[in-house]
């Protein structure tokens, strides 16, 4: 008794499969060029390389999210240490300038701080 898969039914059936393989190619090439420089097999292996280039986007993702509060706190220590020059720390000088409504945010009040110390004196005396 023929089984379903016989050679009449093959023959009718037969088709070469389609694989676009110069595209699949490229993708792989694309990652593995991104990839280059990493350690031993990170850099050639194409499951290791592709799981090291998805990994570093996550990383990437992260460490923008996270570069936002590692300045702020390098504002924060810069004015501090600013302020304190003038014998006030900087929760006082941040609540005197919300007080006096000065809008200043943090950036600045740092770069002033850092470039311009007559201008942040300025700010402080305004402030006391």
């Amino acid at each position: 008794m023929p089984h379903s898969g016989t050679t009449a039914s093959r023959i009718k059936n037969k088709m070469p499969r389609s694989v676009n393989s110069v595209a699949s190619r490229a993708r792989r090439k694309k990652i593995l060029k991104r990839t280059k420089g990493n350690f031993l097999s990170r850099k050639n292996v194409w499951t290791v390389a592709k799981n090291t280039y998805e990994k570093g986007l996550t990383y990437a993702y992260r460490d923008r999210k996270r570069k936002k509060g590692e300045f702020r706190a390098l504002w924060i220590q810069r004015i501090n240490a600013a302020a304190r020059q003038y014998g006030m720390n900087y929760s006082q000088f941040i609540g005197r300038l919300a007080k006096e409504n000065i809008g200043l945010n943090r950036k600045v009040l740092a770069d002033l701080a850092m470039n311009n110390p007559q201008a942040f004196e300025a700010i402080i005396n305004s402030v006391k």
